[in-house]
């Protein structure tokens, strides 16, 4: 097999997650995690919603039918397919899960992270920067 030039991914530039109910995960994204909506979404065949994070990167919501919908998922959000998401302040998001009755468990690694689920069981994994 001949040798094929390295690719060099250079950054992971949106990440995108399923949602049955597009409102609800709205209230979830915007009102528990403030997050941004992104204003340029183009029109898409079906609904869904951008989001604006830190450095340019992205958080696609989709409102599409899940494949997965009836797999079981692992209680710890650590054990399972799940994105990364930098904090300032994890005293901050624990008060605005607390506050909205999301339940989150604590990184076995030793780091300062917890893991939490969206309304649709996307796991969000949140690691607080120094």
């Amino acid at each position: 097999m001949p040798e094929l030039p390295s690719i060099q991914i250079a950054a992971l530039l949106h990440a995108g997650l399923l949602v049955s109910d597009l409102a609800r995960a709205k209230t979830f994204y915007e009102s528990v995690l403030g997050l941004t909506r992104y204003p340029n979404r183009p029109d898409l065949p079906y609904p869904g919603e951008w989001y604006e994070l830190a450095g340019g990167q992205q958080l696609h919501l989709m409102q599409l039918a899940n494949p997965d919908a009836a797999s079981i998922r692992p209680e710890h959000g650590g054990r399972d397919r799940h994105i990364a998401l930098a904090v300032k302040s994890m005293d901050a998001l624990k008060s605005r899960l607390d506050s909205a009755g999301v339940k989150y468990t604590a990184s076995k690694s030793g780091r300062v992270a917890l893991f939490c689920r969206d309304p649709d069981a996307n796991t969000l994994e949140f690691v607080e920067l120094g």
